[in-house]
């Protein structure tokens, strides 16, 4: 529930005037400051990770979190259009949403298979930051075909039992539950016999072990389900229907990762061609690399409109947020190479990483392009997504799978 900010039928204008009373009052005055001064960068330097997170419950309060969301799940029940209007006063202060995977990944699954009791149990807490979420879908032999998985699970009474092996889960080391695709019937054919789980991750049976990555960040996990127990009520969708219910949460992702104007994370690892702009070359090949750059992202930016139109009507982010997100891996990776070449020799370089291990050292544009490199990966390779665009955007003839009609037991896997 919300603290309301304005009464229900309230004028669009008077709502905005309240979010803009609401800043003035619920926003430390350092930060208010600092953003008036200097921006974002200004804010940076004024306030840490840690007071954001212990300020940001107030945040979660107001509603405006997630806006559009009914007042029940911690919305307001407004318009796209009031909601961007909100945004513009909201901008100037950095208020970034904290948990994107439960507001990305879980929410769009919940809202379009969920029942009630779990929307109203589950998002709340995912939009105050009080329950983190990860995705438990990759395995060892199943990343561009999830549809193979092997993590099964087996009903026992009023639970169901997981076991199996995720991996590349990101912030798994950070997340207090995942959702998590799991076999329920191996003799139908892979797509048929999936069921969607909502995996509570502290408890008996989930290891969670790290991965560090180029960049020496950890980001990314394994995770091992050893006979983990998950109640039925924590089942989204039909047995055997996780296939359908997980193309709301792969869309989402797709559109989290698609980049500035697709409603969701703007731009995992590095920042966008605007900062770069602020160095001023004169190298005539360099300006044209950066204008050219920068053309793409609005042109990204524009297509992703599509996506929020399609929100806009009630409908969940569709095979049109692949555009978007095979766009923007390769438009992210270009840009933060585009930084590195600005930056020269700074980025040949740099001091070994400190005792934490968190890459701390590491020059902010070198830290943004070796993040990057995950771009083309992550929500679904270029590839895959590629023949998502083909398939179900455009109309053409699927890929041939000789196998798609067979039994999961008889499916040649790795």
């Amino acid at each position: 529930m919300t603290d309301r900010l304005f009464e229900p039928g309230t004028d669009g204008d008077e709502a905005v005037e309240c979010v803009r009373r609401w800043v003035e009052h619920a926003v430390p005055h350092a930060w208010q400051e600092a953003a008036r001064s200097g921006g974002s960068s200004a804010i940076r330097r004024v306030r840490s990770r840690v007071d954001y997170e212990a300020w940001y419950p107030a945040f979660a309060a107001s509603g405006l979190v997630v806006s559009t969301w009914p007042c029940e799940y911690g919305g307001l029940d407004v318009s796209q259009d009031l909601a961007r209007r909100f945004e513009e006063v909201l901008a100037p202060f950095n208020l970034g949403r904290l948990n994107p995977l439960g507001l990305n990944l879980c929410a769009p699954a919940l809202f379009a298979h969920g029942t009630e009791e779990q929307r109203l149990r589950f998002l709340p807490p995912i939009v105050a930051n009080e329950e983190v979420w990860c995705q438990l879908f990759s395995e060892p032999g199943a990343g561009s075909d999830l549809a193979s998985l092997a993590c099964w699970a087996e009903r026992d009474g009023d639970d169901w039992v997981l076991s199996g092996q995720k991996v590349w889960t990101t912030w798994a080391h950070l997340s207090d539950f995942g959702v998590c695709l799991a076999r329920t019937d191996p003799d139908v054919p892979k797509r048929k016999g999936i069921s969607y789980f909502l995996v509570e991750l502290h408890q008996p049976g989930v290891e969670v072990r790290p991965l560090r990555h180029i960049g020496g960040e950890i980001d990314f996990n394994e995770v091992f389900l050893d006979e983990a127990r998950v109640p039925d009520a924590q089942r989204v969708g039909e047995v055997g229907d996780g296939w359908r219910v997980a193309n709301a949460t792969l869309s989402g992702e797709r559109q989290m990762v698609s980049g500035s104007g697709s409603g969701g994370v703007d731009r995992i690892g590095g920042s966008g061609v605007s900062r770069l702009l602020a160095h001023g070359p004169t190298d005539p090949v360099m300006r044209q690399r950066l204008m050219r750059a920068y053309s793409e992202e609005k042109i990204r930016g524009w297509t992703n409109q599509r996506v929020r139109v399609g929100l806009k009507a009630g409908r969940s982010p569709g095979p049109e947020s692949s555009i978007g997100k095979v766009h923007q891996g390769d438009l992210n990776q270009e840009i933060q190479m585009l930084a590195c070449d600005l930056v020269g020799m700074g980025c040949v370089a740099w001091a070994a990483q400190d005792a934490s291990g968190y890459g701390a050292s590491l020059p902010f544009e070198v830290a943004g392009m070796l993040r990057s490199r995950a771009n083309t990966i992550e929500g679904g390779t270029g590839e895959v997504n590629r023949n998502v665009i083909g398939e179900r955007v455009l109309g053409l003839p699927r890929e041939p799978d000789p196998y798609r009609t067979s039994p999961w037991t008889e499916v040649p896997r790795s």
